[in-house]
């Protein structure tokens, strides 16, 4: 669940029949790590017109669509959680305790409480990901999604953070994030986020993805696919010592790539015993300071859009859609800082996936023994066909193509058969 830059600022808004009053963001905001409030300031360099156009779409490519603009269904009661399953301290005052000093660094314990709360996030995203079909509605998502956490003892973490009414943030379409689950049902070529945030033994795991509903277009599925690159080249460059602003620079350069725009309002957070915490993790280019820490914990959750990446808030003071309309896609995973580079605490491992790991430890082994077993016997070979002199041309040019083609097994398949991070898979 994505923390926002900006809170209370926005006018609720509504198109077409509904009430609509709008104020666009041409104002960035600056904000410190460790400090308790975000301060306004003026964006460098552009003005809001400027940013909309250098997103290099506009809202005249969206007018020929057939899909309708979202509306907001009927909620239903909030769910009850069972009173033995331990509650985050801001349950009992309903209000949104905000972005809190300090990262989340852990020791051994806390790490595999992470990792628990991780794997269990992943896992009820996973099962509510397949409930997308066109005709469900996103309450009936909820309904799956609030009793698969009670069942394994934790807490759904969105469920009364600063009143937010249900379990899970469901975003569909052009929402940008903290869609609230209603009676709207799904339609077919609709794109929804799911963003499952779970609170296990005293810790949150938090994750999203965007899924497909039916037969989905080309330009919703590569809009997808993108935001779903962005994380993970993201990823792929976190490790001790790493700047954060790293991550902004690379999600940006990616989105500028396919020409989609990079939502800035709503960041990345820190994450474990604290629902959101230092660092914020700014997904557009920044020159922010703050370096990455071992054992540190935090979430990586880019918004693209196809159009503007201006948000609008709506009545409810949660559910956030695009300035235009035009189709927005996230995804996000909790991450831990290790020694080697960044562990996903989010991420779903199939069986295959499983299998496939194992077998490519088998494949380690035997080609370490291979090598071990090889090299010698063509040392030796080598030493015999140094000192005889009778072997014959043919004999040595076999020798030397054996030699080469060894090397170049050597060179070209052994970072293959070399065990990958789980951040590749």
């Amino acid at each position: 669940m994505a923390a926002t830059l900006q809170p209370r600022i926005l006018v609720s808004s509504f198109v077409g029949n509904c009430r609509s009053t709008q104020q666009p963001l041409h104002n960035l905001f600056r904000y410190n790590p460790g400090q308790k409030h975000v301060f306004m300031r003026q964006p460098r360099g552009f003005t809001g017109v400027a940013k909309f156009l250098f997103n290099k779409r506009n809202t005249d490519e969206l007018q020929g669509s057939k899909r309708k603009r979202l509306r907001p269904g009927k909620l239903s009661p909030q769910r009850p959680v069972p009173d033995h399953i331990p509650k985050p301290p801001y349950v009992a005052s309903k209000k949104a305790p905000g972005i809190a000093s300090g990262p989340e660094v852990h020791d051994e314990k806390g790490i595999e409480c992470m990792r628990a709360s991780g794997k269990l996030a992943a896992q009820v995203l996973q099962y509510a990901g397949t409930l997308v079909k066109p005709g469900v509605t996103t309450d009936q998502i909820d309904q799956e999604v609030h009793q698969m956490i009670i069942d394994n003892g934790a807490y759904p973490s969105p469920l009364c953070y600063g009143g937010f009414p249900k379990s899970v943030c469901t975003s569909v379409n052009e929402c940008i994030c903290h869609g609230i689950p209603d009676s709207r049902e799904l339609e077919d070529g609709d794109i929804i986020n799911i963003d499952v945030t779970v609170y296990l033994n005293g810790y949150h795991g938090d994750t999203s993805a965007t899924f497909f509903c039916g037969e989905v277009d080309d330009e919703a599925k590569k809009l997808v696919q993108v935001t779903k690159e962005s994380l993970y080249k993201a990823i792929s460059v976190c490790a001790p010592g790493v700047e954060f602003n790293k991550i902004g620079k690379i999600i940006h350069a990616h989105a500028d790539e396919h020409r989609y725009g990079v939502v800035e309002t709503f960041v990345g957070h820190g994450v474990g015993r604290l629902f959101h915490s230092d660092p914020v993790i700014l997904h557009y280019r920044n020159n922010e300071r703050g370096r990455m820490m071992l054992n540190q914990t935090f979430t990586i959750e880019p918004m693209l859009t196809m159009g503007s990446i201006h948000p609008i808030m709506w009545d409810d003071n949660w559910t956030v859609v695009t300035e235009d309309g035009s189709l927005s896609a996230q995804f996000e995973h909790t991450l831990l800082i290790t020694e080697n580079g960044a562990e996903i605490l989010t991420q779903v491992v199939t069986y295959f996936e499983k299998e496939l790991r194992e077998k490519i430890r088998g494949y380690n082994v035997i080609f370490a023994e291979w090598k071990n077993l090889i090299r010698p016997i063509i040392d030796a070979f080598s030493v015999v066909y140094n000192s005889v002199k009778w072997m014959d041309e043919s004999g040595s040019h076999n020798l030397v193509v054996f030699q080469n083609a060894l090397t170049k097994y050597e060179t070209q398949y052994g970072d293959a058969f070399t065990l990958e991070p789980v951040t590749k898979f």
